[in-house]
């Protein structure tokens, strides 16, 4: 059972924006609660969509394309039921954080949640037990936060023994976003993420890096712009039409050889940027030590083939911090 009230009705007919409220009592507040904002749209028969952002505090590309979105849609521009969520770890939001500063909570790792756990918890569960049961399809918009940079891609998740109905309308629901670049999770679990909570739906997920490095560009803006418009139009919430686009790349992550990670602290010095195609044994950067200037540079070389997807954005990296990591086109 949900502590989470909501100040909208679900079901009403028009646009509704207002609140989740999360209680969170403390010493300076009793009696307090964490105000996620919410907007429902609701209009007749059509599909149920879910749009959130601000699961990770720090990415703002969705934030700022959902904040707007509400700002200028009315009820009659679409057809079912939208819900928007701009802000979904409102505290990690406020604070530009990765996790939250309430109880440390990194909300894409907590689903399905627990409705006696910290705020994190509660709004998990809320998402997983109230919220996705009310929909078709759900659209997480991430960034790469404050630690990564992202050659921007769309991706879409699902289990190797999801219905063949869903994977393919994932798929073609994914590569219509837009955007050059598609990511394949298709994976048994995904550590507490909201993809993995929504396919235990069997819904629709759909997520994506649409930047990165904690910064907000035109770019990436008009990125996450363009994949909202696309996918209301793919499930048919509006009627908009699209010029057909080249199909995107589409790409799959693979396992641990992947990623390249800091041994030890130091300095990373890249040696390939975003996009560049490597061959296994082609040198990923090197870590140097200022502070000790007679010492040796570590080289540090990829484990694998591939396209580089991500980089770590802070040049100073401590021992277990991801440097890069590949993904390989699917043939």
């Amino acid at each position: 059972m949900t502590q989470i009230t909501a100040t909208v009705d679900f079901a009403a007919p028009g646009k509704q924006v207002g609140w989740l409220r999360t209680p969170h009592s403390v010493t300076r507040s009793a009696y307090g609660v964490v105000l996620v904002p919410i907007a429902v749209f609701n209009n007749g028969d059509g599909p149920g969509i879910l749009l959130t952002a601000g699961n990770h505090g720090d990415e703002y590309e969705g934030q700022v394309v959902l904040t707007r979105l509400i700002q200028r849609l009315q009820a009659a521009d679409i057809r079912g039921r939208l819900i928007v969520i701009p802000s979904l770890n409102t505290p990690a939001a406020i604070a530009g954080t990765r996790t939250s500063p309430l109880d440390d909570g990194n909300l894409n790792r907590a689903f399905p949640g627990d409705p006696n756990g910290g705020p994190t918890w509660k709004i998990a569960d809320y998402v997983h037990n109230h919220l996705t049961p009310m929909v078709d399809v759900v659209c997480d918009f991430h960034g790469g936060g404050g630690s990564l940079a992202y050659r921007p891609h769309a991706s879409t998740h699902f289990s190797p023994d999801c219905s063949p109905r869903l994977k393919e309308r994932s798929l073609a629901a994914v590569k219509a976003l837009g955007l050059r670049h598609v990511m394949i999770f298709e994976t048994a679990s995904g550590g507490g993420a909201l993809s993995t909570s929504t396919r235990a739906h069997g819904k629709i997920y759909l997520n994506g890096e649409y930047g990165g490095m904690g910064a907000v560009t035109r770019e990436g803006v008009a990125l996450v712009d363009g994949a909202v418009q696309r996918l209301l139009a793919f499930f048919g919430a509006t009627e908009a039409r699209f010029d057909p686009l080249p199909p995107p790349q589409v790409l799959r992550v693979f396992g641990p050889r992947a990623y390249v990670y800091a041994p030890e602290a130091g300095v990373f010095v890249q040696a390939t940027r975003l996009g560049d195609t490597v061959a296994e044994g082609d040198l990923c950067g090197e870590l140097l030590f200022p502070e000790s200037p007679g010492r040796e540079p570590v080289r540090l070389y990829y484990q694998a083939a591939g396209d580089v997807v991500c980089q770590r954005h802070p040049a100073r990296a401590e021992r277990g911090d991801c440097l890069a990591h590949l993904a390989q086109a699917v043939a």
